[in-house]
């Protein structure tokens, strides 16, 4: 009995065959700039990081220097880490840029994934945020993946909850901060409650990539985020 739907995909792709196609097309690009990439030393990196910022404020847009930057992170994830992204791992990073989710089991790899978008958009210097579940996994990943970022050129920060508003703001000022979704909320509803500017921690919401989405924006989405504190007496005021 023949399989009508195996034929007629042999000749009319679906939207999901014709997006990883092109998304391919980049991760060819990214393999192009690797045998360049691997003969530059390791104090060249930071300056290429600096070269592709002054592209962007050029005009420059982050799309056109994906390929390239993919390469350096990748070599500098090789050289630090020993770990060297795969294909797949570079399709998730363009994928993850894009604003998309990407589906990836444990042990594929999905915290050295990560690395790629977020250097790729803390280019503009607007800083870029990774959530996750846990504050354990806030800082074991800034430590880990922060080897790629400082190779690079970058700074990395941490948010965890016995912070101080000083400590918290310098972790927010960094090229790439880690934190959970807890921190972060609570430290944005703290700041509309701040009295000077000055005093708030967080900078502007530039980019940020979400660890385990479907239980961060989901389960845990249903449990709202509340400050309370007693009240102060100020009934005579309405007098």
């Amino acid at each position: 009995m023949l399989n009508f739907s195996n034929i007629i995909g042999k000749f009319v792709k679906s939207s999901n065959q014709r997006e990883l196609e092109r998304i391919k097309t980049i991760v060819e690009k990214v393999n192009g700039f690797e045998p360049k990439v691997k003969k530059i030393t390791d104090s060249d990196f930071p300056i290429k990081t600096k070269e592709f910022k002054s592209k962007i404020n050029s005009g420059t847009k982050l799309d056109d220097l994906m390929p390239e930057a993919f390469a350096y992170v990748r070599e500098a994830a090789r050289r630090t880490l020993g770990e060297r992204h795969y294909d797949v791992q570079l399709m998730g990073g363009v994928i993850l840029h894009q604003g998309k989710i990407a589906e990836m089991k444990t042990g594929e790899g999905k915290t050295l994934v990560s690395t790629l978008p977020i250097y790729l958009n803390a280019l503009y210097g607007s800083g870029t945020h990774l959530v996750t579940v846990n504050d354990y996994l806030s800082q074991r990943d800034s430590a880990w993946m922060g080897k790629v970022y400082n190779f690079l050129g970058m700074s990395v920060g941490c948010i965890t909850n016995e912070m101080d508003d000083v400590t918290r703001k310098k972790n927010y000022n960094c090229d790439v901060t880690y934190g959970t979704n807890n921190e972060f909320g609570f430290d944005y509803l703290r700041d509309n409650m701040k009295y000077d500017i000055n005093e708030m921690v967080q900078r502007e919401h530039f980019f940020c990539i979400v660890d385990e989405v479907d239980s961060i924006l989901i389960d845990e989405a249903r449990t709202p985020l509340v400050i309370s504190g007693a009240t102060e007496d100020k009934s005579d005021q309405y007098f």
